[in-house]
């Protein structure tokens, strides 16, 4: 840890040196390099949205549930703390720790491991500027491949937010969180440093969690057509996990949480990178590099230790000529994991039980091309990825472990804009999905699983009409190969615990509808219809896939105006999901009520409160899935994980 706040002590130096000549405070600039962000998003002839900010500033926003509740089709449940199941058309459907099946980028540049796995509680929602989400076919716009698609958190620079930004939140569960940002700008370059703390004891026993984030960037302008900027991240996490629960202790003492085992999580991490850009003309040429160190520290079952270093590099060239718009890309990341685990001794490191090196290597190479007559566009492209999955293991026994892969997923596509704020758009498209080393490196032996394919068909709409800004997607998706997990102990002892799935379909709708209904009233919606499962399966037929529940409902209204506003919420799930393949059993549904409220006491400061389940409703908001939940034991049906409980949070933000 001391490395990576030496690098950022470093970077604290470097952004002052550019102060000089900076634009006046509370000055808020948009670039043109933010303008065409935004415009690259509503191109996408697929789903796809930009969440900003100012969506959620009057948020304590945790985790990225809280900056992503809003937006279409994203499922995002919060299973405690800054644990979240992070989800997109049920990508990851059966993952409920780590991630997978979503490109995670920060500022366009993929913080997964070379493996694809992640730790999104790596990022907090408060540092960014804005958050883009493309779902599914969009997220080709990064090289994205896989069902779910891609989300990138934009930070800012020193040219787009200038000055010093101060934040401090707390509540509930002894909870504090402070931030303190500053931004500089001249005419050679920019720079901008963003330092965060995180502490909690959390709403269940045994989850306490303490977090310290620095981010930083600085930009030089080398000429008039090229412009290059290094960022850094630095992350130290702890985090006590407190476990599922039966679903009767969900629903009468929620608070409960597991100590046996004193189960963690704990990382340490640094990102380093670079993106250059270059204009030609009428190209732009962007490339860069990234290296990724990190150490995690993770008692569970057993006592998970792992030290990864990641590397490598990408290129973007975006053309334009009349009509006519090209894109091409290539990233390449590589990874060396030292993996071991121990006899977990109540958090402590007890005989070493396993180790092998893992070596990873992703070679995605993408291009789109679009083509406009009039207002239709028509556009087709494609991903290209090869990958190699390597482990030699030398405890318990020697073993080597491979695996390769060569994956093809094409995308034509169309988008409409009959007028300037309505796009209609249809998309047909290819996704594959690889395994990672968790799915690979399994309880019992290296499995070397095979890719996850998938054709989907979308069409959807975006715009205003008169008081509504709307964005709705209908998408059906026949997967083949489908990467599925379930608990292994409580499955009875199969010692594989992700298999590939024959066939399964995922259909469903994406929709968000903001509703201005007087100047001093907003109210904003989303909805999810979620219709995941089995396709003539031998074993389990036509059955629901489990863990995302079929509906989802989201509803803000905003009453007020920029000085005085209240926005009262409530999220609402008619029906849970299937705990279990076999379908014998879901929880009841629920319905939870919030509210939050914001006061500007002068410009550049602002108080807000955030009340979260105003009722105290008890209920599961997520599953860890097992195969036939009516066949367990009584003692194996701890795999339930209650909502958030009442909570009250409330903060004060300022600029200078």
């Amino acid at each position: 840890m001391k490395r990576i706040f030496a690098a950022g002590a470093l970077g604290v130096l470097a952004v002052p040196a550019f102060a000089e000549g900076a634009p006046a405070p509370g000055t808020i600039v948009v670039t043109g390099e933010r303008e065409a962000e935004q415009a690259e998003v509503l191109a996408r002839p697929g789903g796809a949205d930009l969440v900003t900010a100012d969506d959620y500033r009057s948020k304590a926003a945790v985790s990225l549930r809280d900056a992503l509740a809003f937006s279409p089709g994203v499922y995002a449940q919060p299973r405690f703390g800054q644990e979240v199941r992070l989800s997109i058309r049920g990508s990851g459907i059966s993952r409920g720790f780590h991630m997978r099946g979503i490109t995670l980028l920060q500022d366009g540049i993929p913080i997964n491991l070379a493996d694809d796995n992640g730790d999104f509680q790596e990022l907090d929602p408060t540092i960014f500027e804005q958050i883009q989400v493309f779902r599914g076919a969009s997220a080709l716009r990064f090289g994205g491949s896989t069902l779910g698609g891609a989300i990138n958190g934009v930070t800012p620079t020193g040219r787009t937010a200038p000055g010093i930004d101060l934040r401090a939140d707390g509540g509930s569960f002894d909870t504090f969180r402070g931030k303190i940002a500053a931004g500089f700008e001249n005419g050679v370059g920019d720079g901008w440093l963003a330092l965060n703390g995180d502490t909690s004891d959390g709403d269940r026993e045994h989850a306490h969690r303490d977090a310290l984030r620095l981010n930083a960037n600085v930009g030089l302008k080398l000429s008039d057509v090229i412009e290059t900027r290094f960022y850094a991240s630095g992350q130290t996490l702890r985090q006590q996990l407190p476990g599922a629960i039966d679903i009767a202790t969900v629903l009468t003492r929620p608070e409960t949480g597991v100590t046996f085992g004193n189960q963690q999580r704990n990382i340490d991490s640094l990102r380093v990178q670079n993106r250059t850009t270059v204009a030609l003309g009428d190209a732009r040429l962007e490339f860069g590099a990234l290296l990724n160190a990190k150490e995690l520290n993770h008692p569970i079952f057993q006592y998970v230790d792992q030290v990864s270093t990641d590397y490598g590099a990408f290129a973007r060239l975006n053309y334009q000529a009349g009509p006519l718009s090209l894109m091409l890309g290539s990233t390449g990341r590589f990874g060396a994991v030292e993996s071991k685990r121990f006899v977990n001794l109540s958090g402590h490191r007890g005989a070493l039980t396993f180790r092998a090196g893992q070596r990873a290597e992703t070679v995605d190479v993408y291009g789109e091309a679009r083509y406009a007559v009039g207002t239709l566009s028509l556009i087709g492209g494609g991903i290209y990825t090869h990958a190699e999955r390597r482990q030699t293991q030398t405890v318990p026994s020697p073993a080597l472990g491979e695996a390769d892969y060569d994956q093809f997923s094409p995308k034509i596509g169309l988008l409409w804009q009959p007028r300037e704020l309505l796009q209609v758009y249809a998309n047909y498209s290819r996704s594959h999905e690889l395994p990672g080393f968790i799915e690979l490196a399994q309880v019992a032996s290296f499995v070397p699983l095979k890719a996850q394919r998938a054709w989907t068909a979308e069409v959807g709409a975006r715009g205003t009409l008169g008081p509504a800004k709307f964005d709705v997607s209908f998408y059906r998706a026949t997967v083949r190969g489908e990467l599925l997990q379930f608990n292994v102990d409580a499955a009875g002892g199969i010692p594989a615990s992700t298999f590939n799935a024959n066939r399964t379909l995922h259909q469903g709708i994406e929709a968000g509808l903001d509703l201005d209904l007087a100047p001093w009233a907003r109210l904003r919606q989303v909805y999810q219809y979620n219709d995941f499962r089995f396709r003539d399966d031998r074993q389990f037929g036509d059955n629901l896939l489990p863990v995302v529940p079929k509906h989802l409902y989201r509803a803000e209204l905003r009453l007020g105006g920029e000085g005085l506003n209240v926005a009262p919420s409530l999220e609402w799930l008619p029906q849970g999901a299937w705990a279990d393949y076999a379908n014998t059993f879901r929880p009841g549904g629920y319905v939870l009520i919030g509210a939050t409220a914001e006061a500007q006491l002068r410009p550049g400061l602002s108080l807000f409160v955030d009340a979260r389940n105003l009722t105290n409703r008890k209920a599961a908001g997520d599953v860890s899935a097992v195969v036939n939940y009516a066949a367990l034991p009584v003692t194996q049906r701890a795999i339930f994980y209650p909502v958030e409980r009442r909570a009250l949070f409330g903060g004060v933000r300022a600029h200078f």
